[in-house]
C-alpha cells in the first residue's frame, strides 16, 4: 500500500495558519499595531481604505529591522520576542508566536520598508501569497511600514464572507480603541479613505479616554486605585447614572494587554448592584498588573481570552475595589437612620440668638362666664378666646334658599384609571360589541366563533409596529412631528459613526436630523409614538443593537431598526389598555401579513376551542 501521508506546501500550511489569525482586517490591524509597539513606537498611524479591504497601512518609529531580519520575519515561528519554553510564563511583549506576518503574507499582498537608526539605507520587501517578488535596498526613515494590500486576494471564498466597508470600518475602529487605550503613551494616528478620524497625541489614561470617547465622558468617570501582593488595580468606572443598555464602554487590560473575562465583568456588576437600572451596563477602564507567572495568555489566537491562576482572589478584590470608590468619591449616597432631621437647624434660624419663651397669663379668664370680658382683647391673652354675643343673628340667613344648586347637573366617577392609551384616533374600527377582556394586563382576550383567543399584548404590538415601520421605510412617507426644542444628545465618535449609517433609515420612519457633530448629535422630529423623554433610550438601544449584530446590506439594517422601534415603543406588560385599545390592537393584529409570530419570532396568541374547554368538565 502507498504511503498516503505527506508534508503540506510551507504556502498551504500558512494559509491554514492565516485562517485561525486573520479572520478580517481587523485580525491584521491588531497584528501590526501591536508589532509597532513592541518595537518601542512611540509614534504610529493607521491608514485604511474601504475597511481594510483594499488597504491596510502602519506606519512606525520604532526600532526597525535589517534587511536579514526582515527577510526572516515572514518565515513561520520566527519572533524575536521568546528563545526557549520557559519564556511563555513570562511575556511581555505583545506577540511571540512568529505566525502573523507569515499568516499576513499568505493571503494578500504585502510590502514592508524597515530601517534600524544604525542603518544608513533600508530595506524594502514585496510578497505575494507567500512569495517574496522583490528585495531591494531603498532610502527610508527609521522605523517600519508594513502596507497590505487586497485581502484574502487567493482564498475568493474568504473574501465573499466579508461585511459591508462599513461594518468591517467599525471592526477596525474597535480594536484601534483597545491598543490607544492600552498604550496612552503612544501617540497615534488614525485615517479612513483619505480623512482624519482620529488624532490622539500622548497624554494620560483619563485624557485618552477622554479623546476617544469626548468631552463628555469627563465628568462620568469616577479613579480606582487598589495596589496589592496579587494585583494592582487603576483606572476610571463611570458614575451609575450613565449607565447603558449597550456594552459598549468596558475594557479590561491585563499587563496593557486588552482582554474578555465574563467572570471579571461579573464582579463589577455585584459591584454596581442596586445603583444601575435592571438591563443597563455600567462603563469601565479598568488596568490589572498581574505577575506573568500568574497569568496565560497562550490559550486563544487572538489573545484576547486570559487565564488566571487565582481567579477568586482577584474576583473579591476587583469587587471590593470598585465598591470603595463609588463609596469614597460619594457616588453612592450615603443614608444615617439615626439622625432626627427635626433637629435640624433651619438656615434662616442659624445665626439668631436663643430667646427665653414668655408667658403671660390672663388672670380675669373664667372659661364659664358666657359673656367676654373687656380685658379679653389685650395681646398675649393666653388664648383665652371667648364666642362673642351678637343679637339678632339670625337675620343674616334669612332670604337664603335651604337648598344650593351648584351648577352640576351630574357626576361621574372613574371607578379605575386608566394608564395608557396606545391609540390616539377615535375613529371607530369595529362595533364595541365585540367582547374583549385584559388579563393580568399582559393579555388580551377576545372571543372567536370556535372559542376564544388569548393575545400577548406587547408581541402583538411589536408586530404591527414592526410591519408599519417596514412599510415607512419601503414607501419613505412616515409622519414626524416637529419638537419645540431641538434636543441635543451626545456620543462617543464610534457612536456617531454608527448614527450616521443608519441615518437614511432613521428619516424614513419620522426622525429629523440637524447637524451631526463629532461628539453629538441633534434632533428636531420624531416620530409621531415616539415621546420626546425616549429618544436617548431608543437611540443607546439602535446603538447597542447595532454594535452586536453589525448588519452588513441594507435590507438587514432596515430589519433591525424596525425590530429595534417596534421592541421598544410596544406597548409593556403590566400597563393597563382601555376598551378601545384592545379592539384596535386586536383588529390591527390580524390585518398583518403575519399574525403567529412576533418579529422575534415568538408566539403571539394562543387559540383555545369549545371543545377544549368542555374537556375540562370531563
Amino acid at each position: 500500500m502507498a504511503d498516503i501521508i505527506r508534508l503540506l506546501p510551507d504556502h498551504v500550511a500558512n494559509q491554514i495558519a492565516a485562517g485561525e489569525v486573520v479572520q478580517r482586517p481587523s485580525s491584521v490591524v491588531k497584528e501590526l499595531m501591536e508589532n509597532a509597539i513592541d518595537a518601542g513606537a512611540t509614534d504610529i498611524q493607521l491608514i485604511i481604505k474601504d475597511g481594510g479591504k483594499t488597504l491596510i497601512q502602519v506606519v512606525d518609529n520604532g526600532k526597525g529591522m535589517s534587511g536579514t531580519d526582515a527577510r526572516l520575519s515572514f518565515e513561520r515561528h520566527a519572533t524575536s520576542k521568546i528563545q526557549k519554553a520557559e519564556d511563555l510564563f513570562n511575556l511581555n511583549t505583545k506577540g511571540f508566536r512568529g505566525e502573523a506576518l507569515a499568516s499576513i503574507a499568505a493571503i494578500a499582498h504585502v510590502e514592508m520598508l524597515t530601517k534600524t537608526e544604525d542603518d544608513e539605507i533600508g530595506t524594502k520587501i514585496k510578497i505575494e501569497g507567500s512569495k517574496i517578488v522583490t528585495q531591494e535596498v531603498v532610502v527610508a526613515p527609521k522605523g517600519t511600514s508594513m502596507l497590505v494590500k487586497n485581502l484574502f486576494f487567493n482564498i475568493p471564498a474568504r473574501r465573499n464572507f466579508l461585511k459591508s466597508d462599513q461594518v468591517e470600518y467599525r471592526h477596525i475602529t474597535d480594536e484601534f480603541h483597545r491598543i490607544a487605550l492600552a498604550h496612552p503613551h503612544v501617540a497615534f494616528n488614525f485615517y479612513n479613505n483619505g480623512g482624519d478620524v482620529f488624532q490622539l497625541p500622548a497624554n494620560d489614561f483619563r485624557k485618552r479616554i477622554v479623546h476617544i470617547f469626548g468631552r463628555k465622558t469627563d465628568e462620568k468617570l469616577v479613579p480606582v486605585e487598589e495596589e496589592t501582593q496579587v494585583v494592582k488595580i487603576s483606572g476610571y468606572i463611570q458614575k451609575p447614572e450613565f449607565a447603558k443598555k449597550s456594552r459598549g464602554e468596558q475594557f479590561f487590560f491585563a499587563n496593557n494587554r486588552f482582554i474578555k473575562s465574563p467572570y471579571l465583568h461579573h464582579a463589577i456588576l455585584g459591584a454596581f448592584e442596586g445603583l444601575i437600572r435592571p438591563g443597563t451596563h455600567p462603563g469601565y477602564f479598568l488596568n490589572l498588573e498581574v505577575d506573568p507567572a500568574t497569568i496565560d495568555i497562550n490559550i486563544h489566537p487572538t489573545k484576547t481570552e486570559v487565564k488566571f491562576d487565582d481567579e477568586h482572589t482577584l474576583y473579591a478584590m476587583l469587587k471590593s475595589t470598585v465598591k470603595h470608590s463609588l463609596g469614597q468619591f460619594n457616588v453612592v449616597p450615603a443614608l444615617d437612620f439615626e439622625q432626627d432631621q427635626n433637629l435640624d437647624t433651619p438656615y434662616s434660624y442659624k445665626n439668631k440668638q436663643v430667646g427665653v419663651p414668655q408667658v403671660v397669663v390672663d388672670s380675669s379668664f373664667n372659661p364659664f362666664e358666657t359673656v367676654k370680658p373687656s380685658k379679653s382683647n389685650a395681646v398675649g391673652g393666653g388664648g383665652n378666646y371667648t364666642k362673642p354675643k351678637v343679637d339678632g343673628w339670625e337675620n343674616l340667613y334669612a332670604g337664603l334658599e335651604t337648598t344650593v344648586d351648584s351648577g352640576v347637573s351630574h357626576l361621574e366617577f372613574e371607578s379605575e384609571v386608566v394608564n395608557s392609551s396606545i391609540f390616539d384616533d377615535e375613529k371607530e374600527v369595529v362595533d364595541h360589541s365585540t367582547t374583549t377582556f385584559q388579563m393580568r394586563k399582559k393579555y388580551i382576550i377576545t372571543t372567536i366563533k370556535s372559542g376564544m383567543v388569548v393575545i400577548n399584548q406587547s408581541r402583538a404590538h411589536q408586530r404591527v409596529l414592526y410591519e408599519n415601520f417596514l412599510k415607512n421605510i419601503t414607501i419613505k412617507e412616515a409622519i414626524s412631528q416637529q419638537l419645540l426644542f431641538p434636543l441635543t444628545l451626545s456620543f462617543s465618535t464610534s457612536e456617531i459613526n454608527i448614527l450616521k449609517e443608519i441615518k437614511e433609515n432613521l428619516c424614513t420612519v419620522g426622525f429629523v436630523f440637524g447637524e451631526i457633530t463629532e461628539n453629538g448629535v441633534e434632533i428636531s422630529g420624531v416620530p409621531v409614538l415616539v415621546v420626546e423623554s425616549e429618544v436617548q433610550m431608543i437611540m443607546e438601544q439602535l446603538i447597542s443593537d447595532f454594535q452586536q449584530e453589525v448588519p452588513g446590506d441594507s435590507f438587514s439594517q432596515s430589519d433591525m431598526l424596525a425590530k429595534t422601534l417596534a421592541k421598544t415603543l410596544s406597548v409593556k406588560t403590566g400597563e393597563t389598555l382601555d376598551e378601545f385599545s384592545q379592539v384596535k390592537l386586536v383588529n390591527d393584529l390580524f390585518a398583518c401579513k403575519e399574525t403567529t409570530l412576533s418579529p422575534f419570532n415568538k408566539k403571539v396568541y394562543i387559540t383555545i376551542t369549545e371543545n377544549d374547554i368542555e374537556r375540562k368538565f370531563i
